[in-house]
């Protein structure tokens, strides 16, 4: 079969390797329908995060189970499913909580000796804890898959933020970068009844998805800017709730000045660079409450696909450039870039 690999900085590959097969009695083998190349994956396409020469990447997708191992019980062939970003066995006491990313026997698409989303055919580890299944008459809707591959991560880990920092009916929510991440945090805390959204972004393409998605204000200065625009928006005192989506210490300084006494924020950018940007002094003295982390997305799908289904949400936007898998490197090259947003992966053959 054909699959992304990586084999350096700013070198990806489309190559021939081993069609998957069911190894485990919990496994199962899905043909891949839809990926998508995730902000994340920058860090290695930008040599930022160590990887194997030939690894496998991708960690975002969807498709059709096309065998499952003699345990596995709630998919079978032919049904169309979803993956989170991680898989997980359902049963361990993590799972059981909720935090699926912590499982004890869970893992990350890609890793070496394991298949990655951006390619034909996947082998699924502890298929029953981790696929979900989906409408069978989906995999004919193009509009509605897209919608759902969001499931797989960034629809899921926005929602994780929102829910982190406390978005709620009557509050003022404003978020922190305007990635993907940062545009479906805006989409879940319009959907958890916030009042107020302030989105801060520079990028106006990326900003008008954010009003579409629910933002009633965009702020499109940074730094010690973007803090008094909020600030004057919000009477001098910051937002109740606010979202950090992109990890650097700026934007976790900037999250920090922009949160109102006794508000919270919930940080799911990736951390990279040095610091933090964390004073512990002026959150201690201003009551900030800190929450977030790696989201547990398969937690949050059974709550999520509902609104997705019957289109009280879509978050389809997202996607501005479609590839086949022959294309992934160009998808690569144009969000490094930054002249697409996120690009989604087709497999229809």
């Amino acid at each position: 079969m054909r699959a992304t690999t990586i084999h350096a900085p700013y070198d990806m590959r489309v190559e021939n390797v081993p069609e998957p097969v069911v190894q485990l009695p919990t496994d199962a083998v899905l043909r891949v329908l839809r990926a998508c190349i995730c902000g994340s994956d920058l860090w290695a396409y930008r040599g930022e995060a160590a990887r194997q020469p030939g690894q496998r990447i991708g960690h975002e997708f969807l498709g059709v189970v096309e065998e499952t191992g003699s345990e596995v019980s709630t998919v079978r062939r032919g049904d169309l499913v979803v993956a989170p970003f991680m898989w997980s066995d359902g049963v361990c006491d993590y799972c059981r909580e909720g935090l699926t990313t912590s499982c004890e026997h869970g893992g990350f698409w890609g890793s070496v000796g394991y298949d990655g989303g951006q390619g034909e055919a996947v082998r699924v580890p502890f298929a029953d804890g981790t696929l979900v299944r989906l409408p069978k008459e989906a995999a004919s809707d193009d509009h509605l898959l897209s919608a759902l591959l969001t499931l797989s991560d960034v629809l899921g880990t926005g929602h994780h933020a929102a829910l982190g920092a406390g978005a709620r009916p009557g509050a003022t929510v404003a978020v922190v970068g305007d990635g993907a991440v940062g545009l479906c945090a805006v989409l879940a805390a319009k959907r958890l009844g916030a009042e107020r959204i302030i989105a801060l972004g520079r990028h106006e393409v990326r900003t008008d998805i954010a009003r579409r998605f629910g933002a009633t204000d965009v702020v499109a200065e940074r730094g010690d800017a973007a803090v008094e625009a909020v600030r004057e928006l919000t009477r001098g005192q910051g937002a109740h709730a606010v979202v950090e989506a992109v990890g650097t210490e700026q934007s976790m300084r900037t999250a920090v000045d922009i949160t109102r006494d006794g508000g919270a924020i919930g940080f799911v950018g990736v951390p990279h660079g040095s610091g933090t940007g964390l004073d512990l002094g002026v959150m201690f003295d201003r009551n900030i409450a800190l929450r977030g982390g790696v989201a547990p997305v398969r937690a949050y799908i059974p709550d999520l696909l509902p609104d997705v289904l019957d289109g009280t949400i879509d978050p389809s936007p997202v996607f501005d450039m479609t590839v086949d898998i022959e294309g992934v490197p160009d998808g690569y090259k144009a969000m490094d870039e930054r002249t697409a947003l996120k690009v989604l992966v087709t497999n229809d053959r």
